[in-house]
Formats: C-alpha cells, sequence, structure tokens
C-alpha cells in the first residue's frame, strides 16, 4: 500500500511540473520589467531595477490606426508583446491587431508557444485550424463583428477576409511571446534552403514544382 501511495504521489508530482513548465514561467513578484536591451540570452527576459519602472513600461500606442495591407497577402498583423510592452515579461499574455484587405488571408501558421482567442471588430473572416496527426481534422467558420473563435496552441490556423471590403480583428495570446512560424515561409523560404529532394518527396511533386516554390518571395506579413 505504501508503495502505491509513493507511486501515486510521484505522478502527482510529475504532472503538477510537466503543466507549470507548459507555459510562460509564473511571476515571482508583481512584475518584471523586461531588459529589452541586455545582451544577456536567457529563457525570457531579464528584469530591470522595478524601483525604475515608470507607466510607459505598461503602455503601448496606436492600435487604432489602421495598418497598410497593400502587400502580396493583403494582411497586416501589428504585435503587441513583450518587446513592444516590456511590462509583459513573466505575465504570460500578449495580443494583436490584424488588418485584412478585402480578400486578405493571413496565411497558415502556427504559435509554438500559446492558444489565441481572436474577436472580429470588422468585416468577415473564414477561419479554421487543422488538428494534429493522424486525423489532421479540420475546424472552420465564418465570423461577424462581435464573433470569438479559439486556436489551440501550436496548431495550424488561418484567417480569410470573405467579404469585399476591409476586415479587422484583436488576438489575444497565451504568452508575452508567442512566436509565429508561417508554413509556407518556413518550408519554401528557409536559410538555407531544405534540399529539393526532401520537399520533392514529402509533397509527391515534381522538382521543378519545388524549385518554383523555392525561387518565390515569402511575404512577412508580422510587424
Amino acid at each position: 500500500m505504501t508503495g502505491t501511495y509513493y507511486f501515486v504521489t510521484m505522478a502527482l508530482l510529475v504532472l503538477t511540473s510537466t503543466l507549470v513548465y507548459a507555459s510562460d514561467p509564473s511571476p515571482l513578484q508583481d512584475f518584471c520589467v523586461a531588459a529589452n536591451e541586455s545582451t544577456v540570452f536567457v529563457n525570457g527576459k531579464l528584469c530591470n531595477d522595478p524601483e525604475l519602472a515608470t507607466a510607459d513600461d505598461f503602455f503601448f500606442s496606436g492600435l487604432l490606426t489602421p495598418r497598410n495591407t497593400s502587400n502580396p497577402l493583403g494582411s497586416n498583423v501589428t504585435a503587441v508583446n513583450v518587446v513592444q510592452i516590456p511590462g509583459l515579461n513573466t505575465l504570460g499574455i500578449s495580443l494583436a491587431r490584424i488588418d485584412y484587405a478585402p480578400y486578405g488571408l493571413n496565411p497558415p501558421h502556427t504559435h509554438p508557444r500559446a492558444t489565441e482567442i481572436l474577436v472580429v471588430l470588422e468585416g468577415s473572416l473564414y477561419v479554421g485550424f487543422v488538428t494534429s496527426n493522424p486525423d489532421n481534422r479540420l475546424f472552420t467558420k465564418v465570423l461577424y463583428p462581435g464573433d470569438v473563435f479559439v486556436f489551440p496552441v501550436g496548431l495550424i490556423h488561418f484567417q480569410f477576409n470573405v467579404g469585399k471590403t476591409n476586415a479587422v480583428a484583436i488576438a489575444a495570446l497565451s504568452s508575452q511571446n508567442p512566436g509565429v512560424i508561417t508554413i509556407a515561409n518556413a518550408v519554401f523560404g528557409s536559410n538555407p534552403k531544405i534540399s529539393t529532394d526532401v520537399l520533392t518527396k514529402a509533397f509527391q511533386v515534381d522538382k521543378k514544382v519545388v524549385d518554383y516554390l523555392q525561387a518565390q518571395f515569402w511575404w512577412n506579413n508580422n510587424n
């Protein structure tokens, strides 16, 4: 019986520690204003002296301003994370404004460190995400102003403006630095390039197709 209790206790400790380390570190003080100018690399950001903190460390202005969507994707993502607001350090949250031209696309991408919750302010968006292997189920919805949709952490997702007018959305993310991996950019625009032997076999296409795709300029719509 004692052995069983020991096993259960150890299992709970492992599970708890796994949950703790599955997201951004929890703050151990009121705040930890990021020292963004530091050249020391740590998992996160070093803290400035809290006595030197000001209101500007917790402030960002400009999300009301429409962004330029005159690019091949017809979209523009304005990130507000720990780089823009140093006071977000250790708080495990950030957000972004996404502007879409008519029929503009925020292309398939993932956030490796964050779940995203998106609310539409203007226009109508066709959104969706795909689950992991082996099911690869596609969940989609058309959203209108006031509608909200969640993209689970790490899953490939997208938003497409299906309207004839501009669209605007605000996204909140569960990390101070959620990261973004745009699938096409990463696969066909990597530096150095992924071997064509790898990509032709992975996508089951002719080498000429891979060469063509790798020769394209893959636009980054994240600012």
